[in-house]
């Protein structure tokens, strides 16, 4: 292979476009922390909030003891499903909102009863977008969703009068309740800070791509909702004092916002902007916006030189301390589907990127099985031509009064024997992402409803943050031309009669 077909070949350090994107036309380029900036170490680090909060169910919720045994497997649920908190399912959903596998609890539901309970009506298509549902769109999330599912089986296993009077939306509010508590009372935070190499994954390039930013001209700067104690910590670890001039890990940073309380942040004008007491923690008023353009000339300059760490504000104190003019200009680094990448896009006008640790593995096991998901392709194709046969001969059969009978039989047999062998191949192969739940971009052969929000809200995505520091600041990604299927269908014929 030639080092130009190697350097065309997709890699887990490549990242992919949806939508152009002219790094020249960047001015300011921000990133979420927690897995973005910093990448943890799974199981370990799950395992923290996953035990904090089974002990808190128990211990102060009043839970049976039975909930001590609940075992976490951080392969059970993926990004991109939807619980159903009202009946205790878990579902996934193509891009046209069509259910195409739900499991109740640790169950896996059967393709019967799923249409009974998703689909058999004919007046009202659900949106899966009210309170009912509550989409999985971080990898926090699955912590959530594993203890969830063994409270829905021990719930239904009907032993406990507690769980008895308990509903299903009750159950998992108390786990959401548990859960977050571990991330507010110190559970994970202490720990993280008594042993960060265990929990924390360090990544050197990392701070070379943030340096890379800054030399570029562009405006760099941390918004995240984890809390100062926290970010320091994190931070700390993975900046060593060596990597900036002044030993601060800040100073790669134009601004540092913590507790933004994303989404928040990114909707609500109201909200407050404080300064933060790096050395206590402390928190000061600010008059935000007002007290920059009081200070103008260089509000913005003289603002920051009081102190560049600061906790909740929203936008517009951004747009101020930076000078933003246009959401354009800002490029959104995060892992959260919604808060850091639907929201800023749809609200703000922002550029995003999502991270997606997962894509790594997609990436491996489509490649491994790359022969077998052409297989699956083939037969796919087959059938479909199969079927446009069989349509071809009743319209002649039925023109001509009758004698195609046998031929119909034919294809419709031959259909039969090739569904007999695709069926258990594609299952298979579904089965190589993940034993339950597939690939993470597909919902059966359609894209899912995770590949919707990415194709649709995440101009770019990529495995990991530090994979920018491959991009300069000139560079423009750029898409590939978008097809319709009408358009794949005559490439694929065009293929044919050139072969």
């Amino acid at each position: 292979m030639t080092m130009e077909m190697d350097m065309l070949k997709p890699t887990s350090d490549s990242i992919f476009c949806n939508r152009e994107l002219n790094f020249d036309s960047l001015d300011c380029i921000g990133f979420d922390m927690d897995y973005t900036i910093a990448e943890y170490l799974v199981p370990a680090f799950d395992l923290l909030a996953f035990n904090g909060a089974v002990d808190k169910l128990v211990d102060n919720l009043g839970y049976p003891d039975a909930v001590r045994n609940f075992v976490y497997d951080s392969n059970s649920f993926v990004r991109g499903l939807l619980i159903d908190i009202k009946r205790g399912n878990f579902i996934k959903i193509d891009r046209h909102k069509y259910v195409r596998q739900a499991m109740h609890g640790v169950s896996e539901m059967s393709s019967s009863y799923r249409k009974v309970v998703y689909h058999n009506t004919f007046n009202k298509v659900d949106s899966f977008s009210n309170r009912e549902y509550v989409p999985m769109d971080t990898l926090f999330q699955l912590v959530d969703a594993s203890i969830y599912a063994q409270l829905i089986n021990l719930k239904d296993s009907e032993e406990y009068d507690f769980l008895d009077g308990k509903t299903y939306e009750e159950l998992y509010r108390d786990v959401r309740g548990a859960v977050d508590l571990c991330h507010r009372d110190g559970v994970i935070k202490d720990e993280v800070a008594r042993n960060p190499s265990k929990y924390i994954k360090k990544d050197a390039g990392m701070v070379e791509m943030l340096k890379r930013l800054k030399d570029d001209g562009k405006k760099v700067f941390l918004l995240t909702n984890s809390l100062w104690e926290y970010t320091q910590t994190v931070m700390s670890y993975l900046v060593d004092p060596s990597d900036t001039p002044s030993g601060d890990w800040a100073d790669l940073f134009e601004v540092v916002i913590v507790g933004s309380a994303k989404p928040k942040f990114l909707i609500d004008p109201y909200q407050q902007l404080f300064r933060v007491n790096r050395e206590d923690g402390s928190l000061q008023n600010t008059d935000g916006v007002y007290e920059i353009e009081a200070m103008n000339p260089n509000g913005a300059e003289k603002f920051l030189a009081k102190g560049k760490v600061f906790q909740g504000g929203n936008w517009q104190h951004l747009q101020a301390m930076l000078n933003i003019e246009s959401g354009e200009s800002v490029l959104y680094v995060g892992d959260h589907l919604y808060s850091d990448v639907l929201r800023s896009k749809r609200t703000l006008g922002w550029r995003t990127a999502l991270i997606v640790p997962e894509l790594e593995h997609e990436m491996r096991v489509y490649e491994e099985e790359r022969a077998e998901g052409k297989a699956i392709e083939a037969l796919r194709t087959l059938r479909k031509r199969n079927a446009e046969n069989v349509d071809r001969l009743k319209y002649d059969n039925l023109q001509q009064g009758g004698g195609l009978e046998k031929e119909i039989e034919e294809c419709e047999a031959k259909d039969e024997q090739v569904k007999k062998i695709l069926a258990p191949m594609a299952d298979s192969y579904h089965k190589r992402y993940n034993p339950t739940w597939g690939q993470l971009f597909k919902a059966g052969y359609q894209d899912s409803r995770f590949s919707f929000y990415v194709n649709n809200y995440a101009c770019i995505y990529t495995t990991r943050a530090s994979n920018f520091k491959f991009v300069s600041g000139k560079r423009s990604i750029r898409t590939g031309i978008e097809k319709m299927p009408h358009e794949r269908r005559m490439d694929d014929w065009a293929t044919l009669q050139e072969d």
